[in-house]
């Protein structure tokens, strides 16, 4: 059995929407929001004192004040699905260790993260 073959058979109908959901770890948000804000040109969607939030061509990008007490060592990637349960499944089962199970954190929106062996981590978003 050729398992190339078999491995992309399986993983035909679970492809990602890509990256489209960067977290950035922040010790002060105010400085933060205003690089960032420079940096994409806009002004931020959402801002909140737990989470400021901007759109910039389609790519959501999100301050986390207090990110590395929670655990964020570095800006997390979230990859956008539309079954999380059923890529944390196919992950976790390929090597990578659950991290953050799926929850919802407003409006729908589930995230959760994983750890990939060499220990980076990996995020998961799904908007219902």
């Amino acid at each position: 059995m050729d398992s190339t073959n078999t491995a992309g058979a399986d993983m035909a109908g679970s492809a990602t929407q890509g990256i489209r959901t960067v977290l950035h770890p922040v010790s002060d948000l105010e400085a933060a929001k205003k690089v960032y804000g420079a940096l994409l040109g806009v002004a931020p969607q959402t801002d909140e004192p737990y989470y400021v939030g901007f759109e910039a061509e389609g790519q959501q990008i999100g301050l986390v004040p207090g990110g590395k007490e929670q655990g964020m060592a570095s800006p997390v990637a979230y990859w956008h699905v539309t079954d999380i349960a059923a890529k944390l499944a196919e992950v976790t089962a390929a090597g990578a260790t659950m991290r953050e199970d799926a929850h919802d954190v407003g409006g729908g929106r589930l995230v959760a993260t994983v750890i990939d062996p060499d220990g980076n981590v990996l995020g998961l978003l799904q908007d219902r």
